[in-house]
């Protein structure tokens, strides 16, 4: 039997866990990137749309067609910042935050799962492994090499 390439093992089990959390957010009229987007913004204060991007790694085209979504849906409400007048900040309506906590709940049963399944010590392998990938990858480490 020919090895999976790390990449290949990745990439399968990230499209899986997408498709799970699709699975489940379609329970609700929603998708997994509105999830993640409702976890991404403080239930109280609000967060600045130009940070949301980042801290969600989404390119700011998929992140406005998702916000614009969650607002025709009744999820979020944009208001201007009071401490920087050209910024908007994004507020949670009530209904926002009822679909965070479904949301956050879903990815919680999801690393109870995978607790339940594998021993601490597997555990903090795996997230040693992940963040070396990351540290390759954001050091650019990877294809540095000169071609001659």
């Amino acid at each position: 039997m020919k090895e999976k390439t790390i990449d290949y093992i990745l990439r399968s089990t990230w499209m899986n866990v997408q498709k799970m959390y699709n699975e489940e957010a379609s329970k609700k009229d929603s998708t997994m990137a509105t999830g993640f987007a409702l976890i991404s913004i403080d239930p109280e204060e609000g967060t600045p749309s130009t940070a949301l991007g980042p801290k969600m790694g989404m390119e700011a085209t998929s992140l406005s067609r998702t916000l614009k979504n969650m607002e025709a849906k009744g999820l979020i409400q944009r208001k201007p910042n009071p401490e920087d007048g050209r910024g908007v900040l994004i507020h949670l309506t009530p209904f926002g935050k009822e679909m965070r906590e479904f949301s956050k709940n879903v990815v919680l049963r999801f690393d109870e799962a995978v607790k339940e399944n594998i021993t601490e010590e597997e555990l903090q392998t795996f997230k040693k492994v992940a963040n070396t990938i990351l540290e390759l990858i954001n050091s650019k480490k990877i294809y540095t090499e000169k071609i001659a």
